[in-house]
């Protein structure tokens, strides 16, 4: 080290949190591989069967763009988990609808995202689990609720359009 590099004063936030999240996204894809899915498919399954949402909005709900959610929805329909139909709201909009298989496929794949992280938390202290949680929910509610408009935008696995 030269007397030129800077100190830091603080820990590598931006390094704690992409590892983590990176090794969690792995972990997940590998477990949803047991059931067949990705986790998109997963996302799309469990917030289709919540109530009646179109394409659009469960792109929104699980950060997907436009021609990710198409090829997730191909998947889902060709698996024979879910179809596209007319919404019973808006004769125009295309809601995702869930089949009974996809519905069942759907209670095994979030007992297996419950797992998942369950065993992530697991490596905690239990004493220290819900701090962890609750501090992840005041920085995804306060200073890291919004991303910050940048002329150069940051590169996301999966970027939401705007």
């Amino acid at each position: 080290m030269t007397s030129m590099t800077p100190t830091s004063t603080e820990p590598d936030l931006s390094y704690l949190l992409d590892h983590t999240s990176h090794v969690l996204r792995s972990q997940m894809s590998a477990a949803l591989a047991e059931a067949g899915l990705t986790a998109r498919m997963h996302c799309v399954l469990v917030h289709a069967l919540e109530e009646e949402r179109t394409q659009i909005q469960l792109a929104e709900i699980g950060d997907m763009d436009k021609t990710t959610m198409v090829v997730t929805v191909d998947a889902l329909e060709k698996a024979g988990l879910a179809e596209r139909r007319p919404s019973s709201r808006d004769r125009r909009a295309r809601i995702i609808a869930v089949t009974e298989e996809g519905s069942r496929v759907a209670e095994r794949s979030q007992k297996i995202v419950d797992r998942v992280h369950e065993e992530a938390l697991a490596a905690l202290p239990e004493k220290d689990r819900q701090t962890f949680l609750r501090a992840l929910r005041h920085l995804i509610a306060g200073h890291l609720a919004t991303a910050a408009e940048n002329p150069h935008p940051v590169r996301r696995a999966r970027q939401r359009e705007k």
